[in-house]
């Protein structure tokens, strides 16, 4: 069953059950989701405001970008768990099976980049959450602002599973460059929303009653 399907409460179950997957492949994903919808619930309070009229057309958008990116996170916790589940069957061979020399290299860069692109997911998503705060409902700036916390911790949760897949490339140095980059713009664009919460929180714009 997908994650999308499962009961979030179930979901907690399999996570601490003493099994390989669900792990933190998916929870990186799951977070990023949660991000998303907070966000999406932000936006749905301001869709309709007269106070926000100018901006409906763009907050319509939102709605749809949010509620796509939550489907994304969905899915790249089914493709990092897939691939994960193919590395782990395939490190159980010996180093001479034919099945394993014949997979490995494509495993291991599938178990790569599944992490890595919940990052950049993630980091899309904060650079999205820069534009609403002018945009939308002052009242819920806080949301906006957890919602970007849980965004950037997603980009961090999801580069440890990079680092630790890379750990099996033959050359890794490509690839940490971008998760480090991936990583230090995160930082910054939730440096750059909690300050835009903050600041139109204080001065009355972005939506009144």
């Amino acid at each position: 069953m997908s994650l999308g399907d499962t009961r979030f409460a179930d979901f907690l179950e399999q996570v601490a059950a003493k099994t390989p997957t669900p792990g933190g492949g998916a929870v990186a994903s799951a977070v990023g989701a949660i991000s998303a919808a907070l966000a999406g619930m932000v936006v749905s309070y301001s869709v309709g405001k007269k106070s926000l009229a100018a901006h409906q057309e763009a907050l319509t958008h939102a709605a749809g970008t949010l509620c796509k990116a939550r489907g994304v996170m969905l899915q790249l916790a089914e493709e990092d768990a897939a691939s994960y589940k193919l590395v782990n069957e395939l490190m159980k061979l010996p180093e001479t099976d034919a099945r394993r020399r014949a997979e490995w290299d494509t495993a291991v860069a599938a178990a790569v980049q599944a992490p890595m692109a919940v990052a950049a997911a993630a980091t899309d998503l904060l650079r999205h959450f820069e534009t609403l705060a002018p945009i939308t409902n002052r009242m819920l700036r806080s949301d906006l602002a957890i919602a970007g916390v849980l965004a950037e911790a997603t980009v961090r949760a999801a580069l440890w599973n990079v680092e630790i897949n890379a750990s099996l490339l033959a050359d890794r140095t490509a690839t940490m460059a971008r998760a480090q980059e991936l990583v230090e713009r995160g930082r910054e664009l939730l440096r750059r929303v909690e300050k835009a919460c903050r600041e139109d929180a204080s001065d009355g714009s972005g939506g009144g009653a």
